[in-house]
């Protein structure tokens, strides 16, 4: 098996992709938002860690962490929140030979995507791509009309306009 290496870095903060296995079609971070929240919240008051961004679309999520001084560890905190969702939702999705042999369910790609986040410029940079995702996607025209993003919260905290997004200027995210 790979062996893949993640930097180490106590106290960092990240930028996560965390997909489900079928993207097609697929709503059930959606549709069992709920059960995602609380096993969330659950590895939250076990391993903490603090959200400073995110946004969950129907098939994948974007976040921003950052953990606690003296832990680096977030490969453990995504295992623990993809299984406690995974045993929340009924057994029936597709499974292949190789999910099948293993016992694995079928519901999130193994992986996930990490970005250690550098300075307050990358920072920057990726709570924007986060928020400007539903639109990058076609799900909404704009963004504040989105329900499931962090957005609202920085809106209420005055750091977005709650226009931000409306039209095309050089403050949008390139895409990806």
């Amino acid at each position: 098996m790979t062996e893949y290496r993640r930097p180490w870095v106590p106290g960092a903060t990240w930028f996560f992709t965390v997909a489900l296995a079928d993207r097609k079609g697929n709503r059930l971070l959606l549709d069992k938002l709920e059960d995602l929240r609380a096993a969330t919240r659950a590895v939250r008051s076990r391993h903490p860690f603090q959200i400073d961004a995110v946004v969950i679309l129907p098939e994948h999520l974007h976040c921003i962490w950052t953990l606690p001084p003296n832990d680096a560890d977030f490969a453990t905190r995504w295992g623990l929140i993809k299984g406690q969702f995974s045993r929340a939702i009924g057994k029936g999705e597709y499974r292949s030979l190789s999910r099948s042999k293993r016992g694995e369910r079928g519901i999130w790609q193994r992986r996930f995507w990490e970005h250690l986040i550098r300075d307050e410029s990358d920072l920057n940079a990726h709570i924007d791509y986060i928020h400007w995702n539903p639109v990058k996607h076609g799900w909404v025209q704009r963004v504040a009309d989105w329900p499931h993003s962090s957005f609202h919260q920085y809106v209420e905290r005055g750091i977005y306009t709650a226009d931000w997004g409306d039209s095309p200027g050089p403050d949008l995210p390139a895409g990806e």
